[in-house]
């Protein structure tokens, strides 16, 4: 598999509609997005010792962090009203190679910074909350 260019891992928000428009978030310059699982333990006497997972069960999360220069896009102002009013919204990321997924998310953090003569730049987390799908 060749190498990707990380300008092409793109984080969008659904407009709401139906159906759903996806609006890129401009000016991130960085995103990254981390699998998370938790796992059940079924070890028994039967084991030998070793330990065994359920196949299957748990609960998986997708935590998507981001950041990049405030540019007052629509996209931007959706996620910083979503983060006040605490609401879970559409979103998708998307690959250089095609792949796309798409989930609900809440806004779990958003931060905002800005030097002196110089830009204002913003942080943000989101949470999964549902199924995260590959499209």
């Amino acid at each position: 598999m060749a190498a990707q260019k990380g300008s092409a891992f793109l984080l969008k928000i659904s407009d709401g509609a139906s159906p759903p428009t996806y609006n890129t978030v401009a000016g991130l310059r960085t995103t990254q997005m981390s699998i998370n699982g938790e796992s059940v333990v079924i070890t028994s006497k039967d084991s030998g010792g070793w330990r065994e997972l359920l196949s299957g069960a748990g609960t998986r999360s997708v935590t998507v962090s981001a950041a990049g220069i405030f540019l007052g896009s629509t996209a931007e102002m959706s996620i910083r009203g979503n983060a006040l009013a605490g609401t879970i919204a559409d979103y998708e990321l998307s690959f250089e190679g095609g792949e796309r997924m798409r989930g609900k998310f809440l806004v779990q953090r958003l931060d905002y910074s800005g030097d002196f003569n110089g830009e204002r730049n913003y942080t943000m987390t989101l949470e999964s909350s549902g199924l995260v799908a590959q499209v």
